[in-house]
């Protein structure tokens, strides 16, 4: 017989053999359930006084032994009913807590970090801002290399026309090295200005600031990883970074 409605309706393995055994035995001793359900000793009477709380189990004392019965298969119903019951009730509080867990989730949300390893890691820490980001907001980047592999040029180039499409602009600052070509395409773009940096410095990483989030990344060698920051104290301090340096930087002109 498929006994997989009981389980589903919350009854346990153990309490769904135990409850059937009795049923075919009727009053009974521990000893013949035993024998019967296949139920260890060891959990045998946990099981039997959770049946016996849920109405499916009773039990009479004769000589100072107990001699359990199963309770009519139509109790079951009633198990049931009592079930959607107790769940409507759970589920009409978690509604009620659900405002709070979702500020305590920001709360404790307020400064965490992650770590990206590889392309694909890159590529994932990047589209990740389109999940926080809509349209009229800004991501900044800044010590962006002047030399790149080509796939990253084929990634940035859809990624500045996606930005475009969903109406974010963007602000990218590169080594003063890059190309007039790679930043008159970067500049095609309609919500996109990028120029080069004021300063030559040079560092293996770039920074990416949107939101509350700051991801530095460093692209180059075997293994590329990106570590992102998830906190506004954080992102404004780099984003006073940005800003300083896009002050003192010159607005490209195409040639």
């Amino acid at each position: 017989m498929d006994t997989s409605a009981l389980k589903e309706a919350g009854l346990t393995d153990g309490e769904t053999r135990t409850y059937l055994a009795l049923l075919e035995l009727g009053s009974s001793t521990i000893g013949p359930i035993l024998e019967k359900s296949g139920v260890t000793r060891s959990i045998i009477y946990r099981i039997l006084e959770k049946l016996i709380k849920k109405g499916l189990v009773s039990y009479i004392t004769k000589e100072k032994t107990k001699h359990y019965q199963a309770a009519p298969p139509n109790k079951l119903l009633d198990y049931v009913e009592s079930r959607e019951k107790e769940i409507q009730n759970n589920k009409s509080k978690i509604q009620e807590m659900i405002p709070k867990l979702i500020l305590k989730q920001k709360l404790a949300k307020k400064s965490e970090a992650n770590i990206y390893e590889g392309f694909r890691g890159l590529m994932t820490a990047y589209e990740n801002r389109y999940q926080k980001l809509k349209e009229g907001d800004e991501v900044v980047l800044y010590g962006l290399p002047s030399k790149q592999p080509g796939f990253h040029h084929a990634y940035w180039k859809k990624a500045n026309a996606k930005l475009d499409k969903l109406g974010i602009k963007s602000r990218l600052l590169y080594h003063p090295d890059v190309t007039d070509e790679n930043l008159k395409n970067r500049n095609s773009y309609k919500l996109c200005e990028a120029r080069r940096m004021p300063l030559k410095i040079e560092s293996p990483s770039w920074v990416m600031i949107y939101k509350d989030v700051t991801l530095i990344a460093i692209p180059q060698g075997d293994m590329p990883f990106a570590f992102e920051i998830s906190s506004q104290q954080v992102a404004d301090s780099f984003k006073n970074y940005f800003e300083w340096f896009w002050k003192q930087s010159k607005q490209f002109k195409k040639k």
